[in-house]
């Protein structure tokens, strides 16, 4: 099976760690809506809007916070 390059794996978890918060935030903000359609096409503008914003952040700031894990953690 074919895959992604194991040295594209800080892309995919970018793209995995900013798109599932994200999925959860834009739900939690549209609890309120009174269903249907109408709030089906919603969330999913607002999961695109908070993905979009997400994944540079977490494209950027992911190997920071991994070498401050590092840091963090000595080894055992």
């Amino acid at each position: 099976m074919r895959g992604i390059p194991r040295r594209y794996s800080h892309v995919v978890f970018g793209v995995l760690q900013s798109g599932l918060p994200s999925a959860i935030a834009a739900a939690i903000a549209l609890l309120p809506g009174d269903g249907g359609l109408d709030l089906l096409q919603r969330r999913l503008g607002a999961w695109l809007l908070a993905w979009s914003v997400m994944l540079p952040i977490v494209a950027f700031a992911a190997p920071l916070i991994h070498r401050l894990a590092v840091v963090l953690t000595p080894p055992d």
